[in-house]
């Protein structure tokens, strides 16, 4: 069902610049202060054209997205970026310490995946998506009309692909990021081992790991294309994608949790939260002097059994478990597989049922900020945080298990935002697509 197919991937030429000038983390990740160590690394860095400063900007003449389109033509005439000479599929692997100093190896391959309307019961999502973001990329993307991100896309096989594609060969790639993660890029071109992984890629169902907002802008693109095309192409450039695809079972899949942040709320009081959650949870007092590593490990023992959220403020913390009865109103019309979720859980009975927050403004994050590292919500509700107010309220929380997120994306169905937070990142600017 998959439908995979090699590509002539753009790609810096190594004569010209180091991987480590120019490539870059995804787009929504990158903060002012990286945004300003790209810049500074070299004038070719390619956050100039995925997420370029703003400016006293012309909204037709001169912006952020006509910028990117500037750079991204004269690159390519520069031989700065270089489209490879044959069609190919491209294995990467990433090779990372886990929070807990634990080695890991993920691997996966860069290939290009037709774009399908979630209809189609090809490609499922398991997040849901803001419009803001989506306009942004669409943006880029018209102005750009190269895809220069990867998506990050799961499939399963007992690892049958990643034999195929396995080599002892050097790498065509090979960077650290500022994370201390071990990059590395191949380049298959034989024709019979292409074709060995896309037969093997047709009965796939895949699940978007990472880069909903932008497989979402490439199916909106797809479709103004579509309509502004006087004749059917379904082999058309902009019917395809760049995606990584991980296989589910891969060892080095490794999700983390992200912690949230409630802040700014208009009046707070730690007793009526308090007790406002002994209705909907087991609930027991925990010491709020505890550091991170306590934090992470009491979550862990506890989420063995289930449902298992921290809740921190100032002076006090709870832990919560084992939901009741009461908490099932604020899951009325959720499936059994979200409402087992923590995430779920976290969102509904707590920030919307015991804090009242509405579910538009958990969207628009105007309460709510999310946070990966333990120990920064801490320090956040803490007062800690240099130059900010400290927050009201943070929950800490176990990650989602990879096969549950399986189980509500093959069956339709969307978490909340920043349910799942796949580490590390892949790369941006190890290989592009270009539609011209």
């Amino acid at each position: 069902m998959a439908d995979i197919h090699p590509f002539r991937a753009l790609r810096y030429n190594p004569e010209k610049v180091t991987a480590k000038q120019v490539v870059t983390q995804p787009y929504d990740k990158i903060n002012g202060a990286m945004q300003e160590k790209y810049y500074a690394a070299s004038p070719f860095n390619l956050v100039r054209i995925i997420l370029g400063r703003s400016q006293p900007d012309d909204n037709t003449k001169d912006n952020v997205y006509t910028r990117a389109a500037a750079f991204s033509r004269f690159w390519r005439e520069q031989g700065i970026l270089q489209q490879d000479a044959v069609p190919s599929i491209y294995p990467y692997s990433q090779t990372f310490l886990s929070p807990s100093g634990k080695k890991f190896e993920r691997r996966g391959f860069i290939a290009l995946g037709r774009v399908e309307d979630y209809a189609n019961k090809v490609v499922f999502r398991h997040e849901q998506t803001l419009a803001k973001p989506k306009a942004d990329r669409l943006d880029l993307l018209r102005a750009t009309r190269v895809h220069y991100e990867q998506l990050f896309l799961l499939y399963e096989d007992s690892g049958e692909i990643d034999s195929l594609l396995s080599t002892s060969d050097a790498p065509a790639i090979q960077v650290n990021d500022e994370y201390g993660v071990a990059h590395r890029v191949w380049q298959f071109s034989g024709p019979q081992t292409i074709a060995c992984v896309q037969a093997r890629m047709r009965d796939q169902k895949v699940v978007i790991a990472d880069g909903h907002h932008r497989y979402e802008t490439a199916l909106n693109f797809r479709n103004e294309c579509r309509a502004a095309s006087k004749e059917s192409n379904g082999d058309a450039p902009y019917e395809f994608v760049m995606m990584t695809f991980v296989n589910m079972n891969d060892p080095g899949l490794l999700i983390l949790p992200t912690h949230r942040v409630v802040h700014s709320l208009s009046s707070f009081s730690v007793d009526e939260f308090e007790k406002a959650s002994r209705e909907l949870f087991e609930v027991e007092g925990v010491d709020p002097a505890m550091d991170a590593t306590r934090a992470t490990g009491l979550l862990e023992e506890r989420g063995r059994n289930g449902t298992a959220l921290l809740a921190v403020t100032a002076h006090r913390a709870f832990l919560l478990h084992s939901p009741k009865p009461a908490a099932t109103k604020f899951l009325s019309g959720l499936s059994s597989r979200q409402q087992s979720l923590d995430v779920v859980q976290l969102h509904k009975v707590l920030l919307e049922g015991a804090l009242r927050l509405s579910e538009e403004s958990i969207r628009n994050q105007e309460n709510l900020s999310y946070v990966r590292e333990p120990a920064e919500a801490l320090a956040a509700v803490r007062g800690e945080a240099v130059g900010k107010q400290a927050a009201n309220i943070v929950f800490l929380m176990n990650p989602c298990p990879v096969q549950k997120m399986r189980e509500v994306a093959l069956a339709g169905e969307v978490m909340p935002q920043k349910s799942t937070d796949f580490y590390p990142k892949l790369l941006s600017g190890l290989t592009a697509y270009a539609l011209d």
